[in-house]
């Protein structure tokens, strides 16, 4: 999990596989433990872009914990969450979005409303309808995901950022440039200071400043910020993954203008 923090996927992939051999072989294939360590290398394999490997150990993983656990308790929403998470990254959100909001009912039953959990899931339902350009529900879950997480977790935590980078990029999308540029440099602050410097999120919010930028015509700031925020994705994540592709995309377009 460290490793995966840090974005180094290489290293972090053969400890998730070996973690999980064990658990199967001591435990059982239907223990929790062994449904966390699927999890955990299902959550690694979607980061690479890697759905054909994700998807079907979210789903064992899923199964596993509903059996052992019952279907409300808190595991299941991580399980449901991430694999929500998987088939929005694919497009396919009319899977997705029943399993985001199953996935938030549960944390706010069993944790309340105010847990930083909880603001998770809500962040990850309003990003879901940003993608659908359904505006209106994704800016005020959006707000209150950044305050759960403010009053939770402390202002400089990485994800504080995430939220800031979130609803930054939709008042972007509402042509809102005003609004949108502040959170984008906090996230960026946080995440330089909370994380290693080439670490993919500090990447995501380099590109979302500098998209920003070109999108009000100031090429000259967003350019160094597209070429950095590129090679940070190109080390971590490799050339091939979709992020990779979308930042030389971006950068690509800057350059052709």
């Amino acid at each position: 999990m460290l490793y995966k923090v840090q974005g180094n996927y290489a290293e972090a992939e053969p400890l998730y596989q070996r973690s999980l051999a064990i658990f199967e072989k001591a435990l059982s294939k239907d223990h929790p433990n062994v449904a966390n360590s699927l999890n955990n290398l299902a959550e690694l394999y979607r980061s690479q872009g890697n759905y054909a490997e994700a998807e079907p150990l979210f789903q064992r993983s899923l199964a596993i914990w509903e059996k052992a656990l019952g279907k409300d308790h808190p595991d299941i929403a991580i399980s449901l969450n991430n694999l929500a998470v998987l088939y929005q990254d694919q497009g396919n959100y009319a899977e997705a979005e029943p399993l985001f909001q199953r996935s938030l009912g549960i944390k706010e039953k069993a944790l309340g409303k105010d847990h930083s959990d909880v603001a998770t899931s809500i962040n990850n339902l309003a990003v879901l309808y940003q993608y659908q350009g359904n505006n209106t529900e994704a800016e005020p879950l959006y707000q209150r995901s950044l305050a759960i997480r403010e009053k939770a977790l402390g202002n400089d935590h990485p994800n504080v950022a995430n939220s800031l980078n979130n609803l930054a990029g939709l008042y972007q999308a509402q042509g809102n440039y005003a609004e949108a540029e502040p959170l984008f440099q906090r996230s960026l602050a946080i995440r330089e200071k909370a994380l290693v410097i080439d670490h993919p999120d500090v990447a995501y919010s380099l590109n979302g400043l500098a998209g920003l930028y070109y999108a009000q015509g100031n090429h000259a700031e967003a350019e160094p910020l597209y070429q950095r925020s590129l090679t940070i994705l190109e080390k971590a994540l490799g050339k091939d993954h979709p992020y990779t592709k979308i930042v030389r995309e971006n950068l690509e377009a800057l350059q052709s203008t």
